[in-house]
């Protein structure tokens, strides 16, 4: 499967070989983008849950999935909490806990999440917005999706001691850029990391 489409902060694409689609934490997505099949959501801060894009992307039979007070804003949406495994129409996934451990910004208590989806047997995780929590070691999969920007998240530097703990195929960092964090600190963690890392250019900056 080819390497998904980074539109900025931590919001990408994933294009399955079907033609279906699939979003998560699609935020100031441009109008115009293709519709979304699925849609997940880590949590519910704006640069992760942004309505206005859930609602341009969107058809009748697009399946959202969030942690349970984001769900309970959206009247379709299936609410989920960390550490459960469900199939739902062919996409096989699990919840991981995403938290701090040292800031106020993502208690553990919020029951927010990042995803280790299967995606035509691959297995990607997209961390959400968390420090390197000790239930990320145990993590399994070919590509992770990295917050790196800081002062809300694992700085560089913390995401490779945990890409370098966990060991995935291949690390991509993204939180960065836009709101906190810059390409210097992505150049920072390809550094420090002993496995394969993966700069994504977002598609943000190649249309506009």
């Amino acid at each position: 499967m080819e390497m998904p489409l980074w539109y900025k902060q931590s919001g990408f694409r994933f294009t399955m070989s079907d033609g279906r689609m699939l979003y998560i934490d699609p935020w100031d997505i441009p109008k115009g983008e293709p519709k979304a099949d699925f849609i997940f959501i880590s949590h519910a801060h704006p640069d992760h849950f942004d309505p206005a894009a859930i609602a341009n992307l969107t058809h009748p039979k697009t399946v959202i999935i969030a942690p349970e007070d984001v769900a309970a804003e959206i009247e379709t949406a299936i609410g989920i909490k960390p550490g459960v495994e469900k199939n739902i129409e062919g996409i096989e996934f699990s919840t991981v806990p995403a938290y701090n451990l040292n800031k106020p910004f993502h208690p553990k208590k919020n029951n927010w999440v990042g995803y280790i989806l299967n995606l035509e047997g691959r297995y990607w995780y997209h961390a959400g917005d968390t420090d390197h929590i000790p239930e990320m070691d145990k993590i399994r999969a070919h590509t992770a999706l990295l917050p790196i920007g800081g002062t809300y998240t694992m700085d560089a530097q913390e995401a490779a001691e945990a890409a370098n703990t966990f060991k995935p195929g291949t690390a991509i960092p993204m939180h960065y850029g836009f709101v906190v964090g810059t390409s210097k600190d992505a150049q920072n963690f390809k550094k420090l990391c002993t496995v394969p890392v993966a700069l994504l250019t977002p598609y943000f900056s190649l249309r506009h």
